[in-house]
C-alpha cells in the first residue's frame, strides 16, 4: 500500500490536506477513488486514507507497528557517494532513530560546512524514501557533527554506546549486550574505509562509549553499521 509523510498540522479530524509533491505523487499512481493508501504524520500514527478532492479523507487510524521499541542512532563516519548513500538508506529500513554524520582521521573524503548544506537535504530525502518503503512512522533525522569529539559526547548520551573498533580483541557486541539486556537507547559508532586511529579509540573511551567487535572478519563502511544495526534489533527483539 503507498505511504507518504505530512506535517502533524496538516492532520484533520476528517481528512488531511496534501502538499502539492504529494498530491502529485498520488496523481502519477493513479490511484482510485476506492483505493486506499496510508498517510503518516511522523508521530507513529497511521492513517488509512482514500483520495477525495484533492485531500485524504481519514477511513481509520492505528498506531504504526514498525517503529523498534528501543532508540538506537547510528553515527557514521563520512564515507565516498554510493557507500554513505547505502549506509543511510539500510540504517532507516533497519529501524535507526537518527543518523549522525562525522568526520573522521582516515575519511577518504571530508566535508565542509557549506558542503553539507548542499548533501544533508538529499541525505534526508534518501532517509525519507527509505522510510515510505519500510512502512515506518518516523522519518529518521539526518544530521552531521562538526567534529569527531563532538560526535562522541553525544553518541555517549544513551544507555548503550557501542564503538565498532575493529582492533578489538575483548569483547563482542553480544557480550556487551548482555552485560546490560534492559537498555531502551543505543548508539552505534561505524568508522570510516581506512578505520579508526588509536587516537580516536582512546577519546572514544574517554568519553564514555564501549569497544566491541563485530566479529573476525573485517567489515566494509556500508556493510558494519547493516550488520551492527541488524544484531541490536534482533536482540531486542525487533527483528
Amino acid at each position: 500500500m503507498p505511504r507518504f509523510f505530512v506535517d502533524p498540522a496538516a492532520v484533520g479530524e476528517t481528512h488531511i490536506r496534501l502538499d502539492p509533491e504529494t498530491l502529485s505523487h498520488i496523481r502519477v499512481l493513479r490511484l482510485g477513488p476506492a483505493e486506499t493508501f496510508t498517510v503518516t504524520d511522523g508521530t507513529g500514527i497511521d492513517y488509512r486514507c482514500i483520495f477525495s478532492d484533492s485531500q485524504a479523507q481519514i477511513i481509520d487510524r492505528a498506531i504504526n507497528q514498525a517503529e523498534p521499541t528501543i532508540q538506537c542512532a547510528v553515527y557514521l563516519a563520512f564515507t565516498r557517494g554510493e557507500r554513505m548513500d547505502f549506509a543511510i538508506q539500510k540504517s532507516v529500513e533497519l529501524g535507526a532513530s537518527e543518523i549522525c554524520l562525522f568526520p573522521a582521521r582516515r575519511c577518504v573524503v571530508q566535508h565542509d560546512e557549506k558542503g553539507l548544506l548542499k548533501k544533508l537535504p538529499r541525505w534526508g530525502k534518501i532517509a525519507l524514501e527509505a522510510a515510505k518503503q519500510s512502512g515506518r512512522g518516523n522519518i529518521p533525522p539526518v544530521t552531521a557533527a562538526s567534529d569527531f569529539s563532538s560526535a562522541m559526547v553525544q553518541a555517549a548520551k544513551v544507555d548503550q554506546a557501542f564503538f565498532f573498533y575493529e582492533n578489538e580483541t575483548q569483547q563482542s557486541l553480544r557480550q556487551a549486550l548482555d552485560q546490560r539486556p534492559d537498555f531502551q537507547t543505543a548508539s552505534l559508532v561505524i568508522g570510516p574505509e581506512g578505520g579508526f586511529t588509536e587516537e580516536e579509540a582512546s577519546l572514544a573511551l574517554t568519553h564514555g562509549l564501549r569497544s566491541v567487535s563485530l566479529g573476525p572478519r573485517i567489515l566494509r563502511a556500508e556493510t558494519a553499521p547493516a550488520a551492527a544495526l541488524a544484531a541490536v534489533m534482533f536482540y531486542t527483539g525487533n527483528l
